[in-house]
């Protein structure tokens, strides 16, 4: 029996969802808001379904023709929405972040505004590809076990791009056990490819590939990863520099981000502000920039080394570690900035920012909290976590990941 759905939005993650003729909801994957689809490979559980494309009745007005040839042929799952318009992208990825307020956070929250990206493609410094059956590309969508080889990547700068054809075609030197290669373009415009394999055997022809590469145009520094083990540069560079620590792969955004969050705290001068999870230390140079004295912590401790080595080192301690550990140890802040992973704070760490400081105490009395989440479902959750010390004042969110549905959001908090 051909079971039929009309989509009526977009779901995090991209999947289109709609509703089955039983009043089952199903989420459907390269789907567009108006389409009506035939479904195929219906999987239900017991409230939901997923399925996919057996055949598209009526496109919505939404849907496009994909840019990418890999997107449509090869089912590439490095984007999930390139089959809508610009503005159709837009207007879902904001409203995921107020669905997900809504819906997990349990928050009263009016619309969020999205700051558009200047570009739609050829945006992000990084690319992450896997090894697999000497296949070096993306995963299929819904086939996590499969990689398909690929050509050009329609939103990695055209400099990686240039890169990856180089490294492509000389790919025989690679190790044979390579697992993963990330390709990446730094804030000074030099080219890093990491090799990360398993096993520790040692990578011989580093300097074949290195060389190879330099013939061929696209120079670049190499770095080689054993299995649990550190990355190193074995070509390029006389003594390692730490360009694999987390970076934006969308500097011009990530830069807009920042300075938007920043912006959030207030006045700067005579504060006392923390930056949690740091990274390499671009807030913490804003702030200080501001006048305010900074404490922050960072688990990297190469991302915390650069960010020494990038200065300022006045009015700032570093510390490398947990934010857990070391959040019982800081020196009351006026101001705190919060940057996690997608995994968003730890339960400790969202109440102990959540608990009021306890008469002469030596805990925070930060009036003012600025998060800013690449997640909105784990947003959602600690802001919900917290809701009982803070207030949300303002919800914005950023356009750093054109094509796909992944979207960065600041929010600011003020102390009841």
């Amino acid at each position: 029996m051909t079971e039929t759905a009309r989509i009526r939005a977009i779901a995090a993650g991209g999947d289109g969802v709609g509703t089955l003729a039983d009043g089952c909801t199903v989420f459907v994957p390269r789907t567009a808001p108006g389409d009506v689809v035939e479904l195929t490979s219906v999987r239900r559980s017991q409230r939901l379904a997923r399925g996919w494309i057996g055949r598209l009745v009526e496109a919505g007005s939404e849907r496009v023709a994909p840019r990418c040839p890999h997107y449509s042929g090869e089912g590439c799952g490095g984007c999930q929405l390139q089959h809508l318009t610009p503005a159709s992208q837009q207007d879902a990825r904001r409203k995921l972040v107020g669905d997900a307020l809504r819906r997990i956070g349990h928050l009263e929250v009016p619309e969020v505004t999205l700051a558009p990206s200047p570009t739609e493609w050829n945006y992000r410094a990084k690319i992450t590809l896997a090894v697999k059956r000497r296949r070096i590309g993306f995963h299929r969508v819904g086939r996590p076990d499969e990689v398909f080889d690929l050509v050009e990547c329609h939103v990695a700068r055209p400099e990686l791009n240039r890169l990856w054809a180089a490294l492509s075609a000389r790919r025989r030197i690679l190790p044979p056990n390579t697992e993963q290669l990330v390709l990446r373009i730094d804030r000074e415009g030099q080219r890093h490819v990491m090799v990360r394999v398993s096993g520790t055997e040692a990578w011989t022809r580093a300097a074949e590939l290195g060389h190879a590469l330099r013939r061929a145009g696209q120079p670049a520094t190499l770095w080689w990863q054993p299995e649990a083990g550190a990355p190193r540069t074995v070509f390029g560079a006389a003594e390692a520099y730490p360009a694999m620590v987390f970076e934006q792969v969308h500097p011009e955004m990530g830069d807009q981000v920042r300075a938007h969050a920043v912006a959030a705290l207030g006045p700067l001068e005579g504060r006392h502000c923390w930056d949690l999870y740091a990274g390499i230390g671009e807030t913490t140079r804003a702030l200080l920039a501001g006048g305010a004295t900074v404490e922050s912590v960072e688990l990297d401790h190469r991302a915390v080394r650069l960010a020494e080595a990038r200065g300022p080192g006045v009015n700032v301690t570093r510390h490398a570690g947990t934010v857990e550990q070391w959040l019982p140890r800081l020196r009351p802040a006026d101001l705190l900035i919060v940057n996690p992973p997608r995994t968003g704070l730890g339960a400790a760490v969202a109440t102990h920012l959540a608990t009021p400081p306890a008469p002469r105490a030596p805990a925070h009395p930060a009036r003012r909290l600025v998060y800013i989440s690449c997640d909105p479902a784990t947003l959602a959750r600690d802001l919900d976590r917290m809701r009982s010390a803070f207030s949300i004042t303002e919800v914005s969110a950023f356009d750093l990941f054109p094509q796909t549905a992944h979207v960065e959001t600041v929010v600011r908090l003020d102390r009841r």
